[in-house]
């Protein structure tokens, strides 16, 4: 059975069942991609939430030297793009990651990653139609025409909101409010949330709050991904154009606007701030790949998918830069942690209908994204399903429109669902984590075919530079940079040292009693906030890090709601310690193997990535495998397609 478990697809099988069609799969799929076409989806993946959103709280953390962050993640996905396009150009076919995964490493781990893919498409389309739904709402309120009475078209936040943050935002303000706040000193999302709870309508003691807008995106998209690859390219390369026109217009009026000394300071917080916003940066890249899903529908893939991904990832990288620069030369850094960064910073120099643009492009910008994504999940499931690991409807052609007919219908469901009333850092974080595991297994797939005979080569190849005399010294310099430049961190992290809980994780973790105990040792504090009502949260947060660990370290509340320690706070650093015995692991063999260095780099790149996503995360992403699993072993594993070429029936 060990041996069924991780039997392989040979590229030339694939080719040749490619050629031939599908069998029970007729008809094929329309060829009409070139690299144009690719670079437009691409582009219409990527430029999405990350330029219109996550830029502004990652500007916000690292300061106007967040532009190394986006040069580093953007150079992290170069390397996983070179190891997928090589992989697309020697097996051009549907299926991505989850292909090449049964090339090089057998039906098990390829099932394990076309499983973790749905996180990549289906869940990332979820975070995707929460964004979108906030921006469109935002433009309703916006609307403004008195001639006819309408001062803004506002939906009820119950409506534009989903259920698990609303219940989560009604539960930290009423913890906030015990503590001393009043609802109208509460942040603003915090506030929204609170009021979509208190204002939804009531079945018994059940709060209907739904995301009725993401659900309505999902619907239209839907229904034109499953027209057609033709009617998608058309409706992806116009919002392409749309947004692109918009950005480029953001950059030729913001930079007159630049005021060169909100540069200084260039790295406020330093390295640990730009890295702060890792998992948000990243989260702006994913897309690049889901252009690999397309290859039966391109017109030439092995030549055009490498040119496609390059061209993307290169142009969406300097409009990064380019727009992070502006933002943070216009206003300071400080400022930019809100929701619509772009809208907001030419509101603050009073240019009103930059604004507005701006609003009208986001919307334009996150159905695209929204498109690509929706188009590439089918597919996936598609190829599973022509290997025998799905149901055989789930690779079901429509005779007219030449698409993944069923599989996109799935799709649409396991999207538009959740996105009533998933919470969106919670799919943000899956998205994220799902894909950087598709990006790390892809570059070992290259390394693990790299010296193999028996593989039929594309037209695209990576170029080949020995590991064994650069990784070393790359592993040897990560150690001396941690131990000299980063010592205090290095150390407390390897001994465990105890850390102490922010202001707020700290005020909302206590309860009636102990809050009583706070506000009576601040009320006998040297420095006490005005008012006769103690704001125990907004009194901790003024404080200086030094004034707040001395008000932890004398207040009578137990140590254990203070601080962060013992197996609390090591398991945390689970993931990290992964990425280091993974590194160790891998310099060996890049050693002993001759491994090439830009697979290499992309796999301990991405993996650091992966790593710095929290515990909670990767927890979440086990549950997901296990369930995986359990569909694979009840019906992927018995009903194998390899199995039956193989043995000439299925495997019992």
């Amino acid at each position: 059975m060990l041996k069924n478990l991780f039997r392989k697809k040979s590229v030339s099988k694939i080719l040749a069942d490619a050629q031939k069609g599908y069998g029970d799969h007729e008809p094929s799929l329309h060829k009409t991609l070139g690299v144009r076409d690719l670079t437009a989806f691409g582009i219409a993946a990527i430029i999405g939430a990350g330029i219109f959103s996550t830029i502004g709280k990652a500007s916000a953390d690292g300061g106007p030297a967040v532009i190394f962050l986006f040069m580093f993640t953007a150079i992290a996905c170069s390397f996983a793009a070179f190891a997928y396009a090589e992989f697309a150009s020697m097996v051009p076919v549907s299926g991505s990651a989850y292909t090449y995964s049964y090339v090089a490493f057998g039906e098990l781990v390829a099932w394990i990653i076309g499983w973790s893919l749905i996180m990549e498409y289906a869940i990332g389309n979820i975070t995707v139609a929460i964004s979108w739904s906030d921006y469109f709402t935002g433009l309703l309120s916006s609307i403004k025409i008195p001639a006819i009475g309408i001062n803004g078209i506002h939906v009820p936040d119950w409506a534009s909101m989903d259920y698990l943050t609303a219940y989560n935002g009604h539960q930290h303000a009423e913890a906030l409010i015990n503590a001393g706040k009043s609802m109208a000193n509460l942040d603003e999302p915090t506030r929204i949330a609170a009021n979509a709870w208190n204002t939804a309508p009531q079945i018994g003691s059940f709060h209907f709050v739904a995301d009725i807008p993401a659900l309505a995106i999902i619907i239209f998209i839907t229904w034109l991904v499953y027209r057609g690859m033709k009617e998608s390219r058309n409706a992806s390369n116009a919002m392409v154009i749309v947004k692109l026109a918009v950005i480029l217009l953001v950059l030729a009026v913001g930079v007159f606007y630049v005021d060169t000394e909100n540069w200084n300071p260039f790295a406020p917080n330093g390295v640990s701030g730009v890295l702060k916003g890792v998992s948000a940066v990243f989260f702006a890249y994913i897309g690049f790949d889901a252009i690999s899903t397309t290859a039966e529908e391109c017109k030439d893939p092995q030549r055009d998918l490498p040119k496609g991904m390059m061209w993307a990832i290169i142009i969406c990288t300097i409009l990064y830069i380019a727009i992070a620069l502006v933002l943070t030369g216009i206003v300071k850094y400080s400022t930019l942690a809100v929701g619509d960064p772009l809208a907001y910073v030419f509101d603050q120099i009073d240019l009103k209908l930059m604004s507005g643009i701006i609003a009208v492009s986001a919307v334009f910008a996150m159905a695209s994204v929204l498109l690509v994504f929706q188009m590439g999940q089918p597919r996936i499931w598609m190829s599973m399903s022509r290997d025998g690991l799905l149901p055989k409807s789930f690779s079901k052609i429509h005779p007219k429109y030449k698409t993944p007919s069923f599989s996109t219908i799935v799709v649409g469901f396991v999207v538009a669902v959740p996105s009533l009333f998933m919470n969106l850092t919670t799919v943000t974080d899956l998205c994220s984590i799902g894909t950087l595991f598709a990006f790390v297994l892809v570059c070992a797939g290259v390394l693990v075919l790299q010296n193999r005979p028996d593989v039929q080569r594309g037209k695209f190849k990576i170029p080949y530079v020995n590991a064994k005399f650069v990784a070393p010294l790359l592993f040897l310099g990560g150690l001396v940079i941690a131990f000299t430049q980063f010592k205090t961190e290095t150390m407390g992290f390897i001994t465990n040292e105890a850390k102490a809980l922010n202001p707020v994780s700290f005020v909302t973790s206590l309860d009636t009693r102990e809050l009583q105990i706070v506000k009576t040792e601040i009320s006998t504090s040297p420095v006490v906030l005005q008012g006769k009502q103690i704001d125990a949260e907004a009194y901790l947060s003024n404080l200086t890090p030094e004034q707040y660990d001395n008000f932890l370290s004398k207040s009578a509340i137990d140590y254990h709601k203070k601080y962060e320690s013992g197996w609390h706070l090591f398991k945390h650093k689970i993931p990290m310690w992964i990425f280091f015995i993974i590194c160790v692991i891998i310099t060996y063999l890049s050693i002993a193997k001759n491994l090439s260095l830009i697979p290499v780099l992309g796999l301990t790149s991405c993996l650091y990535m992966m790593c710095e996503l929290e515990l909670s995360n990767w927890i979440g992403f086990g549950i997901w495998l296990v369930v995986g699993l359990i569909v694979y072993f009840t019906y992927g594993y018995k009903h194998s397609k390899l199995a039956r070429d193989e043995s000439g029936s299925l495997v019992h």
